[in-house]
């Protein structure tokens, strides 16, 4: 009764557990269902959606509720293996993953968990990998609890560079931003968790270099926190507090990114043959130097000065120039 019975319909009861008129209130159920997102092992949910999907149709029919399907969406999560083989306590190979919580921390096992692999692939349990993770947040909470000290080594800080350490640093920020929120949004938790690492090795050094406000250096670390919530609640609560917040930081809005701050900061990047200019296009800062020829090579106006000759030799500056040697 409990596995195949009750578990066909108990999200209808989620929905207004302490009623008791009727196995369900009507309008919460209307209101709340269906289930936006279903997750499960593939092997659970076979037998289970189609036991539930049984049960919404046939209520369905009876008028009861005003949907045809139980769950919006299917997500089917892998599995962790371990020695290559899907763990089993007849081959001994179970990962008890208790003796990892009482170690390092109930948050290091769910963030490396989430890190492992892509979530619907699963991945193969790695005692390095956990510790890497273990490490990460080890960073992470030295990096929020440290204070930060602007640079007054008698180094003057140049204006420009001052400014242009506080526009890298926004850009940064809401590239973060938009990265964590798209990527926990399509459940892709790796990569978020690699850009969260990404954020904070960048943060690790912006600190060194001293070259931020105290203000903006506070505003970039409450971020962090924020988005650190999904993978390290507990770690992000802890420091959230310590930080001089009020409880809680599971009560706080989730940040939101500024397309053109997140923007990467352009340069005009000048196309030459044979030493004379032909075009200049507009570029991001970053681009590598294969994007950069393969730019100036698809070029129109530069196109009508290679018809009929042979490159010979391209030559690139970084962030300024490519330059055709032709024949």
């Amino acid at each position: 009764m409990d596995t195949f019975m009750c578990s066909s319909w108990y999200f209808l009861r989620y929905a207004s557990p302490n009623y008791n008129a009727a196995p369900f209130d009507a309008d919460k159920v209307k209101y709340w269902l269906p289930v936006d997102l279903y997750t499960g092992g593939a092997e659970h949910a076979v037998m289970h959606l189609f036991y539930a999907r049984f049960f919404i149709k046939a209520l369905r029919d009876m008028g009861l509720v005003d949907f045809d399907e139980p769950f919006t969406r299917l997500f089917n999560q892998g599995i962790i293996i371990a020695e290559k083989q899907k763990m089993s306590k007849s081959r001994g190979n179970v990962v008890t993953p208790d003796e990892y919580v009482a170690e390092l921390g109930a948050d290091v096992v769910r963030a490396y968990l989430m890190f492992v692999a892509p979530w619907e692939q699963g991945g193969e349990w790695n005692d390095s990998g956990i510790s890497g993770v273990s490490r990460w947040l080890n960073r992470v909470w030295k990096l929020v609890l440290e204070p930060y000290t602007e640079n007054t080594s008698g180094v003057v800080m140049d204006r420009l560079t001052d400014e242009k350490a506080h526009r890298e640093l926004s850009r940064i920020t809401h590239q973060t931003i938009r990265r964590v929120t798209e990527d926990l949004e399509r459940l892709r938790f790796n990569t978020m968790i690699a850009a969260l690492m990404e954020f904070t090795n960048y943060l690790a050094k912006a600190e060194k270099a001293g070259y931020i406000t105290d203000s903006a250096w506070k505003e970039a670390i409450d971020i962090l926190l924020l988005l650190l919530v999904p993978t390290a609640p507990h770690l992000a609560e802890e420091l959230w507090q310590r930080t001089g917040h009020d409880y809680s930081i599971h009560n706080q809005s989730w940040p939101h990114w500024d397309e053109k701050l997140a923007k990467d900061e352009e340069i005009t990047l000048v196309v030459q043959v044979n030493g004379k200019l032909r075009d200049r296009i507009t570029v991001p800062a970053s681009i590598s130097e294969d994007v950069a020829r393969h730019l100036a090579l698809e070029s129109q106006r530069v196109k009508a000065h290679l018809e009929g000759k042979e490159i010979i030799r391209m030559i690139y500056v970084q962030g300024r120039l490519v330059n055709l040697v032709v024949r």
